[in-house]
């Protein structure tokens, strides 16, 4: 490769920081081009020339890997935070190629017997487990590839990968196109009735945005739009229930008509899955999703939901009753819920979220957060801004640093919506993995954490809401996981090979610190005045914690179900619609029923467009194991010190550094020292009276 190539195109650079400030749509088709012709070739090299061995196999495999997720990886993060037409054309153009090779490789003959030769052979024994478990997940990954399957079935489960992957993408597009494409525009001052100055604000600097150049928050016009930030607060305080109805309906529809309709797409994607699980061998697609995962099979999955819906189902009934004698009507709508049971919240415990909003600047709450990880974890964490390029200009990076001081980690924070061109949501991705090099050195993890929170509005900073504070230490979470690793191969390195029911534990394990007296404390100051938070307001967060979680435990379990049942039992053009499915599951998991033009799945991007197919339940298996290793902290005195730097030792030893080199039962086991159990996780919910 000429260096010319890699100056003109800093998509081949292929290690390293990602040059953001270079990286154009148009460097995509040619970088990709290049890349996989050249991969095309090492493969075939490695290939002809392989030794089963790690050195002549896994370290030549892995720099093919680590360059095409460089620069794919980079296109993939782009097109999450600065989604765009031309960004959109050119990754639809190189996709199939980059599916293709991505499907040779795990499919390659060649090597997944020298894998099994490499399991069989001499150097076996003198591996490190972190090397056992790549090699054992290569082969298992191979045979889930296809690697075994003749030519014919081979090729058409090819093309089954190949038009599904397509088929995420066109669902995702669909669903971001939707959700854009919905403005309620708002001139009457009497239809913002209720609303919280923080939306009124988002609001007019939306309009702003759409032209209404006069746009201000007292005067109006105001534009209300499906993102989050702005639906959410709409539906917990808008007085008008006429609106509210509108914009709850457009957004339960979305995606689920006209050019962007995602019906079709459902079926398809639906019977695709199951057409491959027939290839493999395999009953069903949640038996080939469950292959890779912590979980031993499909009954032990329904067996712990089902544990968990049994002590949350008559919570939930309880729970709205309650709210229909509060609101005083037996006729409550879907689009009452949220209104009703922020009124009743706010009567109950006397608080609304929005009054919270001021002590919970960004700034603060990523200094308390920080201070947290100190004292559990003994990492400094420091602005590193200036040192890496970023996609926009409120991108922050940041340095961690271990007890010595010495640089062990880096991440970049992009915390702000931005509904034009970033997908909703919040996620950690990495950048760049540890791992040791050929000199001894080792290269230093890099995380993007990604959030969707109410953006800087007016000369204020970033006001949080306490649900976007758990959000930011959810995603820390993950982010820990993925840079605090001591294991030195990149394949079992930070989340890598950790079965995806396991990875939520360290995020889920995370926002329990929200509600810990220090943490709460170390951050929640009011932005103008500096006073703390005061005392009454924390008793209440407390005692709100687990207000509705009847509710809100059967909502995840809903979908839970709803997935494994369309991935397990459903049949795809058979007696029922994943509709019908949907409804006979809510008859268990809802108390009040989907509304017949309830279009749900057509926005389910989790399982249709992301890597919860079959494993949406992952949340809640991660949740038993994050809410017992939080209780070992309690357990231990989260007052006490020495015990709480003890057991953050433990867990940083354990469940993050030790990444996917050991089975999670093993990791889990020997950070608490026993099987998980449910008991923390439903009294944590508040549920365990209920059971």
């Amino acid at each position: 490769m000429t260096n010319a190539t890699a100056i003109d195109n800093p998509l081949l650079i292929g290690k390293g920081l990602p040059p953001f400030d270079k990286i154009q749509p148009e460097h995509i088709v040619p970088a990709m081009t290049q890349l996989l012709a050249e991969l095309e070739t090492e493969l075939a090299n490695l290939e002809a020339n392989v030794t089963p061995t790690w050195s002549g196999l896994v370290e030549p495999l892995t720099k093919i890997e680590e360059r095409l997720t460089w620069s794919w990886g980079i296109v993939g993060h782009l097109m999450g935070v600065k989604n765009s037409p031309e960004l959109r054309q050119a990754y639809e153009t190189v996709q199939p190629q980059v599916v293709q090779f991505i499907n040779k490789l795990s499919q390659s003959k060649p090597l997944y017997e020298a894998f099994k030769a490499l399991r069989d052979g001499q150097e076996w024994n003198a591996l490190e487990s972190a090397q056992k478990r790549i090699v054992e997940s290569a082969i298992r990954d191979a045979e889930l590839s296809g690697v075994g399957l003749e030519a014919e079935k081979q090729e058409r489960f090819n093309q089954i990968q190949l038009e599904l992957a397509e088929l995420a993408t066109k669902f995702s597009n669909n669903v971001l196109d939707a959700t854009k494409a919905f403005k309620l525009k708002l001139t009457d001052k009497q239809d913002v009735d209720g609303l919280p100055a923080s939306l009124l604000s988002l609001a007019a600097q939306t309009a702003r945005a759409e032209g209404e150049e006069n746009a201000t928050p007292e005067e109006g016009p105001w534009v209300i739009t499906l993102d989050y930030p702005s639906y959410l607060p709409f539906m917990k305080y808008s007085t008008n229930r006429e609106l509210r109805e509108k914009l709850y309906k457009a957004f339960i529809s979305r995606a689920s008509s006209g050019e962007l309709d995602n019906n079709p797409l459902i079926d398809i994607i639906l019977q695709l899955r199951q057409e491959k699980a027939a290839l493999l061998g395999y009953n069903s697609y949640a038996e080939v999703s469950l292959a890779r995962k912590m979980a031993p099979g499909v009954e032990a999955v329904e067996n712990l939901l089902e544990e968990l819906r049994g002590a949350s189902y008559d919570a939930a009934v309880k729970e709205l009753e309650e709210l229909k004698a509060f609101a005083q009507t037996d006729d409550l709508t879907p689009w009452d819920i949220a209104f009703w049971s922020e009124r009743q919240r706010e009567a109950k415990f006397d608080f609304n979220a929005e009054e919270l909003r001021p002590y919970f600047p960004l700034p603060q709450v990523l200094e308390g957060l920080f201070s947290l990880v100190k004292r559990i974890f003994a990492v400094t964490i420091i602005p590193a801004d200036g040192q890496a390029p970023v996609w926009q200009e409120d991108v922050r990076y940041f340095q961690i640093n271990n007890e010595a001081g010495e640089a062990i980690a880096y991440f970049y924070l992009d915390p702000y919506s931005r509904p034009a061109e970033k997908r909703g949501g919040a996620w950690m991705d990495d950048c760049i993995g540890r791992a040791k090099m050929v000199d001894g050195s080792i290269r230093l993890p890099v995380a993007y954490l990604i959030c969707n929170q109410t953006p800087p509005v007016d000369g204020q900073p970033s006001l949080m809401t306490f649900d976007e504070v758990t959000t930011l230490f959810h995603e820390f979470g993950h982010g820990l996981q993925h840079m605090l690793t001591k294991v030195d191969y990149s394949g079992a390195a930070g989340i890598n090979n950790v079965e995806w029911d396991a990875v939520e534990l360290p995020s889920q394990f995370m926002e329990n610190w929200c509600y810990d007296r220090a943490t709460l404390f170390s951050m929640a100051r009011h932005y103008e005045t500096g006073e703390p938070l005061p005392e009454h307001y924390y008793q209440k967060l407390l005692a709100a914690k687990n207000y509705m979680s009847g509710f809100a435990m059967l909502r995840q379990l809903h979908f839970s179900l709803l997935d494994l049942e369309l991935h397990h039992r459903y049949q795809p053009g058979g007696e029922e619609t994943p509709y019908q499915v949907r409804d006979r599951i809510a008859k268990i998991t809802t108390v009040i029923p989907p509304l017949p033009e309830d279009a749900f799945l057509c926005s389910f991007g989790h399982i249709f467009a992301g890597g919860y197919a079959a494993g949406y339940y992952s949340y809640k298996w991660a949740e038993v194991l994050s809410a017992d290793a939080f209780a070992a902290f309690e357990e231990a005195g989260l007052e006490n010190e020495d015990a709480v730097t003890t057991t953050g030792k433990r867990f940083r030893d354990t469940v993050l550094g030790l990444g996917g080199s050991f089975h999670p039962m093993e990791v889990f086991k020997a950070f608490r020292g026993r099987e998980p159990k449910t008991e923390p996780l439903l009294r944590h919910s508040g549920l365990l009276a209920a059971s």
